[in-house]
């Protein structure tokens, strides 16, 4: 996706660049249209130690290598991938000898403007969310009803804002929250009880926990795998601007 620096999803699509080339670990920017730029960033912040981590956002792909052996392996891999292919896990599979695979997950952004046009009409007979501590009994017991696939998912235990919370009989269903990242950036999690899917909890306490990092002047960023997810977070107002995938590569 290229953007024109005057379409309304400009100032987003800077905004997650920034904050992706700081992630990176290393002074990185993202290239021009159409093009990638893989740098050396052991410390890197897009994928676990040891991997390469690829975020394509706008058109353009920016990756962090190990080192500069796997750099070298990578930028050779890539050559004349068009950038959607880059964060492909199959694409990049082809090219790579990959271990093992995270992702891909979509990346969406929210302004206020849009943020308040969607949320004006919240599904019917939801119940409000409530706000708890972020380490509250009840989000951890809700963490053990989702269990730990979905609980891992969703990292509710490293949000640092409030905790945004629909309890029935007592027992939280859904939860929301955000961790504060760089740049001023929130990045959402939720997570709701799998026997209370599909009922609108999980845009419940999403707009509770948006509305609260939008008020401290927040960027919300929504990283998604699965489509339930990415539903949410377009109802929402949120806008896919870009995609992130990390691969192990073996070294022999």
């Amino acid at each position: 996706m290229t953007l024109r620096p005057d379409t309304p999803a400009a100032p987003l699509l800077a905004a997650a660049r920034r904050l992706w080339e700081d992630v990176a670990g290393v002074s990185a920017s993202f290239p021009p249209a159409g093009k990638v730029s893989v740098v050396v960033s052991p410390e890197s912040g897009m994928c676990p130690t040891g991997w390469v981590g690829i975020v394509g956002l706008g058109g353009s792909a920016l990756v962090t290598a190990p080192d500069e052996r796997t750099a070298g392996t990578v930028r050779v891999a890539l050559r004349g991938l068009p950038v959607a292919a880059m964060v492909d896990a199959a694409a990049v599979r082809d090219v790579l000898p990959v271990t093992r695979v995270l992702g891909p997950a979509t990346l969406a952004y929210v302004s206020p403007e849009a943020f308040r046009r969607s949320a004006a009409s919240p599904p019917v007979a939801t119940p409000s969310a409530e706000r708890l501590a972020s380490r509250h009994p009840a989000v951890r017991a809700l963490e053990g009803t989702a269990g730990p696939d979905d609980a891992g998912e969703a990292a509710l235990d490293e949000i640092t804002s409030p905790a945004f919370v629909v309890r029935e009989h007592g027992e939280a269903v859904a939860a929301g929250g955000y961790r504060e990242w760089p740049q001023r950036t929130a990045h959402l999690s939720v997570l709701t009880a799998p026997a209370a899917r599909g009922r609108g909890l999980a845009r419940t306490v999403a707009s509770a926990a948006v509305a609260h990092a939008l008020a401290a002047g927040l960027l919300p960023q929504w990283r998604a795998r699965l489509p339930p997810s990415r539903r949410v977070a377009a109802a929402l107002g949120f806008e896919e601007l870009g995609v992130q995938l990390s691969v192990e590569v073996a070294q022999d």
